[in-house]
C-alpha cells in the first residue's frame, strides 16, 4: 500500500468530523482497495450502533503526492448488532407460531396439495374416495407426503436421534407402535406409550428404552433388605427376676421402713385425724343416749 494512502489517517478523521454525525472513535485499521485507493476504518460511537464502523475511502493518482476523500459509509463490523435478514411476509410464519384463534391459509398453488378428485397414488385414499362418491376438496400430493416423511425422519423421532441410537430395539417391533394408514404405513406410526413418545409420529426404525419387549437386568441391583445373620449376633443371658416374698414374710430390714414412714407423717396431720375421730364419737354418743332414754314430758 502506498504511504500517501496509508498515512492519511488525519485526513480521513477530519472528513468524518466534517460530516457531523457524532464523535469519531479510535482508528481501527486501513485496507488496500487497489493501487489507487484505500479504506480507513474508525469505531462508530453512535447510540444503537454497537460494533459498527465508519469507513472512509481515500483515493490518490499514481503520480499524486496527496490523497482525496472519495466516500464515507457506516458499515457493520464483525461484532456489530444487526437486524436479521429480511424475509417476505409470506415466509415469516415458522412452525410453532400458530396460536388458538389464528387462521393460516395455504398459499395459492401449494405443491403439497392437489384437488381431491385427482388420483393420489395412495390405494387407501383412492378406494375410500371412490366408495364415498366424492372425496375431500383437497388431498396431500405425493410431493407433500414425501416432504412430510423426510421432515419426520430427520426430526426428534427419527432413526438418527440419540434416543434411537441407545434403544434396545425399534418401534416397528414394539407393541405400543400404531402404524399409519396409506402409503406411509411402511415407515411411520404413532406411539401409544404414555411414558415414551406418546401421540407423536415416530419412524419405524426409531426406538426408546420403554420398548414393550424391554426386560430389566437381573443380578446387578442392590437387595431390598439385608439378610439377618444369626452368627453375627451375640446372645447375652439376662438374670432371672427374684421371686417376691409374701407380706407376712417380709424381711426384717423392711419393717423399720414402715415404722419410719409412719413416724415421718407431718405433725400437723396426725391431730387432724384424731380430732376428726373424736368429733365423730361426740356426735354419735348423744344419738345413742337419746335413742335409749324415753322422751321427757317436760
Amino acid at each position: 500500500m502506498r504511504p500517501v494512502l496509508a498515512d492519511a489517517v488525519d485526513l480521513a478523521r477530519q472528513a468524518l468530523i466534517d460530516l457531523g454525525e457524532g464523535d469519531v472513535g479510535a482508528h481501527l485499521g486501513v485496507t488496500s482497495e487497489g493501487e489507487c485507493a484505500a479504506t480507513h476504518r474508525f469505531a462508530a460511537q453512535l447510540p444503537g450502533y454497537r460494533g459498527w464502523q465508519w469507513a472512509v475511502v481515500l483515493a490518490a493518482d499514481p503520480e499524486s503526492d496527496h490523497a482525496t476523500v472519495s466516500e464515507l459509509a457506516l458499515l457493520p463490523g464483525p461484532d456489530a448488532l444487526t437486524a436479521p435478514d429480511w424475509l417476505p411476509w409470506d415466509e415469516r410464519i415458522r412452525p410453532g407460531d400458530l396460536s388458538p384463534g389464528d387462521l393460516l391459509a395455504p398459499l395459492p398453488g401449494d405443491p403439497r396439495l392437489v384437488p381431491g378428485y385427482v388420483a393420489t397414488g395412495d390405494p387407501v385414499v383412492d378406494e375410500v374416495a371412490l366408495e364415498v362418491g366424492l372425496g375431500r376438496k383437497q388431498v396431500m400430493s405425493l410431493e407433500g407426503r414425501l416432504d412430510a416423511a423426510e421432515r419426520w425422519r430427520e426430526g426428534d423421532y427419527g432413526p438418527d436421534s440419540e434416543m434411537a441410537k441407545a434403544a434396545p430395539s425399534t418401534c416397528e417391533l414394539c407393541g405400543f407402535y400404531l402404524p399409519l394408514a396409506g402409503s406411509l404405513r411402511v415407515a411411520f406410526g404413532v406411539c401409544g406409550n404414555e411414558m415414551a413418545a406418546d401421540g407423536h409420529v415416530v419412524y419405524a426404525q426409531y426406538g426408546c428404552g420403554a420398548h414393550s419387549d424391554t426386560t430389566l437386568p437381573t443380578g446387578a441391583g442392590s437387595p431390598q433388605f439385608d439378610a439377618f445373620d444369626d452368627g453375627a449376633v451375640e446372645v447375652v443371658p439376662l438374670p432371672e427376676p427374684k421371686a417376691e416374698a409374701p407380706a407376712d414374710e417380709a424381711p426384717a430390714d423392711e419393717v423399720p421402713a414402715v415404722e419410719v414412714a409412719a413416724d415421718e407423717v407431718p405433725a400437723d396431720e396426725a391431730p387432724a385425724v384424731e380430732v376428726a375421730a373424736d368429733e365423730a364419737s361426740a356426735d354419735e354418743a348423744p344419738t345413742s343416749d337419746a335413742a335409749g332414754e324415753p322422751a321427757s314430758t317436760d
